[in-house]
């Protein structure tokens, strides 16, 4: 959604972080895979290759900004429950960006409310 906000080397790291968060839990979904695509497409970085090998708390070093911080958490909370479960390394990873972000339990709440929101519109069937 707001992925073209981005400073090119957050860019870069939230395609990291996309991808470490979408292999987390021991599987990538086809869904997950594609949404790796749309990423790349939207920050127009088709062609970056995944590098890996990065912890969440060195990823998450490279977004500065308040507005940064919530781009990355709104996608991130998106892609981990697009597979409509949140599993434990899942929350566990979610946990340890919310803490380096600095987002207090309310905060967190709320993007995660809104972001059930969006997927609850996005399966909305139409007449």
């Amino acid at each position: 959604m707001f992925l073209n906000e981005l400073q090119p080397e957050e860019k870069v790291a939230f395609l990291e972080l996309a991808y470490l968060m979408a292999k987390i839990d021991g599987k990538k979904t086809t869904f997950e895979h594609s949404i790796l695509d749309v990423y790349k497409k939207e920050m127009e970085i088709e062609n970056y290759t995944i590098r890996g090998g990065l912890g969440i708390e060195d990823i998450v070093q490279a977004f500065k900004t308040e507005r940064s911080k919530n781009i990355v958490l709104t996608e991130i909370l998106r892609l981990v429950f697009s597979d409509g479960v949140f599993h434990d390394h899942e929350k566990e990873s979610i946990r340890l960006i919310k803490k380096h972000f600095g987002f207090n339990e309310d905060e967190y709440e709320s993007f995660k409310d809104w972001i059930t929101k969006i997927k609850e519109l996005e399966n909305y069937p139409e007449y």
